[in-house]
């Protein structure tokens, strides 16, 4: 599996701890972020450059992370056609996948720690996206986004329901 990989500083230890435990299992792993801890990089930067990859088709899935993995989260996630999931615990992990067919893994360095940050990886990489219910909703998220971008503005399918006050 091609995997992308990268952090900005605050995530520089730990996706070293990653990259190496990706290294073992064998994957394609091509390193989007800092090559030093000393160096500094902000996190769009990072986040932007593993995502639209991804969005290309270079890469199956990408790993961010960041001091909490919230703004790479919200970065990856603004990439036309990226599902970022911010996970740090194995059922989360595996049902991105399963449910949400996230091509994305995001983590913060400061809220897990390598080992645990291992299981998380590893069950989001043996996950496999359920067809069924999962593939209609999925799909309705990637239609909307398109129409979306077309219409300037999210369009519902359906009229949602609004409540007044007299």
């Amino acid at each position: 599996m091609k995997i992308a990989i990268g952090a900005d500083e605050a995530g520089f230890t730990l996706k070293e701890s990653i990259k190496d435990f990706l290294l073992e299992r064998q994957s394609d792993v091509t390193d989007f972020g800092l090559m030093d801890g000393s160096q500094m990089i902000d996190y769009p930067d990072v986040g932007f450059a593993v995502a639209e990859e991804i969005a290309k088709g270079k890469f199956e899935r990408g790993i961010l992370i960041c001091g909490t993995g919230i703004g790479m989260t919200i970065t990856a996630d603004k990439v036309p056609g990226i599902r970022a999931a911010l996970c740090h615990d194995t059922y989360s992990a595996e049902r991105a996948v399963r449910s949400n067919n996230a091509q994305v893994l995001t983590m913060g360095a400061r809220v897990i720690g390598p080992e645990l940050a291992k299981h998380v990886v590893r069950a989001w990489l043996d996950a496999t996206f359920d067809q069924g219910n999962s593939a209609r909703k999925v799909q309705k998220i990637m239609d909307g986004e398109r129409r979306h971008q077309a219409a300037g503005g999210y369009q519902p399918e359906i009229n949602s329901c609004s409540t007044t006050q007299d």
